[in-house]
């Protein structure tokens, strides 16, 4: 990694905040001669004149760092960083600037969301989808080569106030190859009769397990796939792109990557690692090639409709936690439900509208709690952590028993959205060691919005989604995350928005301990990371305010001077 950064760093240090010394041959008021007992200790790089928030609590704050070797081995004043300072030492003077850990963003798509195995977009504030024919036509004629047509860019409400069948106005856009569009929040697929006919959906085909096919009245696919229905025909069309994988590879170089920096994250978790579709391999890629500017936890999908033997068994195939890789291979993605406004989230008390049909018109389950504890038993033994897909209150308790009922209490299990919940499984979280992981940097999270599931859950269950503040009442260790692209990956609108979610607010402090060492502790990293404290490796990043002295709209406007990992500079404003 030194190799990948080093002209990088040399190029950007000299538009650094101030001057340096040593390496340039300039040299600085702040730079001393070092004692020879302490020759062993000078530092690469030293940071002066800083204020710098640790997440530390036996040291909230400093003044300076040393980095010797991408290793932090001071944390203190400026008359004390002196001693570190030698002939060959970087010196970067902070101007008082508020430097801070790495962000870890442990829930995002970063290949799905950056890639351009996408053909087109639609727009997702369009209310009648007719007017979508042309964009689509459009769309077909860009890309004659296509042999699947993919889409992306509707809302579900907007296909089920359509007058007409949704598969018949697709139809009239694109009739003689598939095309297949992914609804706004990834949970349903509107796809075409040739994308039925070839994923042999049928008026006689069952509902996939976690899965919906919708239907007209006479029974026949009405060119609706809900939940792992649309996953599946989804898989189709993304393996029917020969150079699928090397659009992930080149979105997330030359995007992806590079922006997540220029925000000052460091780690990130990769929530749906779609091992099916070649993604561990473009993954394996990057790392083997030095691409890797983050450190990354994947989290390899496990498929509903697969054969528990077998999966179990090609997971256990593809664990890795080497310590000196940037990318592990440590945690597995359950969906335990669907979601609210499509009513496959899954609930302890019927939805207010039956849209589906489903038996007890309860949402339903990817995974049932006994599959769940089976894969427990099977893989926390090797090492895996378990992201969980959770949002409606059954789902939430039903995960929590699983683990409950089958895990050893060591393991770092996370359930992620959390959005309806039973009160009753708030303080659990604390009492089983689960990790509580919200995202609330969508505009669509925020308590203005809550009354819009009133028509599916009702008033009273619709207050309090995302109970971040309860949740830390009862002493939940609480990761924030983006679900890049249903919401930014801009850490400093998900803080912004997370101290001001009255009554569901936390405080700033716990908001970027959400994103730093928590987030570490998630992707077990935080004996390295997540804090800055002597020993750890140098992921930091500066600010261009104090988050602690400005208003929470102020926060939201926050840019990244400088981004460090493993002491190397990897961007620079």
């Amino acid at each position: 990694m030194k190799e990948r950064f080093m002209n990088l760093a040399t190029c950007l240090i000299a538009m650094s905040l101030t001057g340096c010394s040593g390496e340039n041959g300039a040299t600085s008021q702040e730079t001393v001669t070092p004692s020879t007992a302490i020759k062993e200790q000078l530092a690469n790089t030293v940071f002066t004149n800083g204020n710098i928030y640790t997440v530390n609590p036996e040291q909230p704050s400093a003044q300076a760092l040393a980095l010797k070797d991408g290793e932090i081995i001071f944390v203190g004043d400026d008359s004390q960083v002196q001693n570190f300072i030698g002939d060959n030492t970087r010196v970067i003077n902070l101007q008082g600037k508020m430097m801070m850990p790495g962000i870890h963003d442990v829930h995002m798509h970063p290949l799905e969301s950056g890639s351009d195995t996408t053909h087109f977009s639609l727009n997702e504030t369009e209310t009648d989808v007719e007017y979508f024919i042309d964009d689509i036509i459009d769309a077909a004629a860009r890309n004659p080569q296509a042999s699947w047509l993919v889409g992306y860019g509707h809302t579900i409400e907007a296909l089920l106030n359509a007058e007409r069948n949704p598969r018949e106005i697709l139809d009239d856009a694109v009739a003689d190859r598939p095309v297949i569009i992914m609804e706004q929040t990834s949970h349903s697929m509107w796809v075409n009769s040739k994308a039925l006919e070839l994923a042999n959906i049928t008026a006689n085909s069952q509902d996939p397990i976690g899965g919906v096919i919708s239907r007209d009245s006479f029974n026949r696919p009405d060119g609706i796939l809900y939940d792992n229905a649309g996953d599946i025909v989804m898989e189709i069309a993304i393996n029917a792109q020969t150079d699928a994988g090397a659009k992930d590879y080149q979105g997330f170089i030359n995007y992806t990557q590079p922006e997540l920096n220029k925000h000052g994250i460091t780690a990130i978790s990769d929530a749906r690692t779609y091992w099916q579709r070649n993604h561990l391999t473009t993954w394996q890629e990057l790392a083997k090639n030095n691409e890797l500017s983050l450190r990354v936890s994947l989290g390899l999908w496990a498929y509903p409709e697969a054969n528990d033997a077998t999966q179990i068994t090609r997971l256990l195939d593809m664990y890795q936690a080497n310590p000196a890789s940037l990318l592990k291979v440590n945690q597995v993605k359950f969906y335990m439900d669907g979601i609210l406004n499509n009513t496959t989230a899954a609930l302890h008390e019927p939805y207010e509208i039956d849209l589906l049909g489903l038996h007890g018109n309860k949402g339903l389950n990817y995974f049932t709690p006994q599959r769940l504890e089976k894969y427990l038993k099977a893989l926390e033994p090797a090492g895996f952590d378990f992201n969980i897909h959770a949002i409606g209150d059954r789902g939430i308790t039903e995960a929590l028993d699983a683990i409950e009922n089958t895990s050893n209490g060591k393991a770092r299990h996370r359930l992620t959205h959390l959005e309806l919940m039973d009160p009753k499984d708030y303080p659990r979280f604390a009492a089983l060691n689960v990790i509580a992981d919200a995202q609330v940097a969508g505009e669509f999270t925020k308590p203005q919005h809550w009354q819009e599931n009133i028509d599916y859950i009702g008033a009273e269950r619709a207050d309090d989604i995302i109970p971040i503040g309860s949740l830390l009442d009862n002493n939940a260790r609480l990761t924030l995350s983006s679900d890049w692209n249903v919401s930014t990956f801009n850490p400093f609108v998900g803080m912004a928005n997370a101290i001001t979610r009255t009554p569901q607010a936390i405080s700033l402090a716990d908001a970027i301990q959400a994103y730093t060492l928590n987030g570490a502790y998630a992707m077990r990293q935080d004996d390295i990371t997540g804090s800055i404290e002597v020993g750890k490796r140098g992921d930091l990043i500066v600010l261009d305010r104090d988050l602690f002295n400005v208003s929470a709209a102020q926060i939201k406007n926050t840019q990244v001077e400088m981004t460090w990992l493993d002491g190397e500079l990897i961007y620079q404003r």
